[in-house]
């Protein structure tokens, strides 16, 4: 996706939930309660876009519901499946020195020292511990990647790099 000018990703919606038009999310980033902060967003999927407000926001199972405004139904909601959510960059949560935020690392190829590209991060898993990023081969697989200082050494989020140093195996897990 090429993101609008002054605009940034900050999450992805998935799919509908319930019949008001409904839509559940992610949202990338570690600060809790960052989607309860939204107000204005821009929905972009496949090129279409909508500036959309935000009329609420509840959690069920560990995931953001999001009711916008204008989006009434299941059949409205439904071509919105799969959106990118951006805000304006003034409105983007900013990280504390020596962290990243889910968004700068989504896009990010991961190079090891030696050796083909492993893949691009298409997202950020958090399940407790530390965070993993999961990965697209260029093979098409998916694979998790501990986001670990001793695993991703370099961190270049103006150049989408990340330098890995991947532990023997890895690679080969199913």
């Amino acid at each position: 996706m090429n993101e609008p000018d002054g605009w940034v990703n900050v999450g992805r919606l998935g799919r509908t939930r319930g019949n008001r038009g409904e839509l559940t999310g992610e949202i990338y980033s570690s600060q809790p309660g960052r989607a309860e902060k939204l107000n204005n967003v821009l929905l972009d999927r496949d090129g279409r876009q909508r500036l959309v407000q935000i009329e609420r926001v509840w959690s069920h199972d560990g995931r953001p519901v999001f009711k916008f405004s204008g989006i009434d139904s299941i059949s409205e909601a439904e071509p919105w499946q799969g959106a990118d959510v951006l805000v304006p960059d003034a409105e983007r949560a900013r990280p504390e020195a020596g962290e990243y935020s889910h968004a700068d690392l989504i896009g990010c190829s991961l190079l090891p020292e030696n050796g083909a590209a492993v893949g691009v991060v298409r997202g950020v898993e958090e399940y407790g511990g530390p965070a993993l990023l999961r990965v697209e081969t260029a093979g098409g697989r998916e694979i998790l990647v501990p986001f670990a200082k001793s695993i991703c050494r370099e961190i270049d989020v103006a150049a989408k790099t990340i330098r890995v140093e991947i532990p023997e195996g890895l690679l080969e897990l199913p």
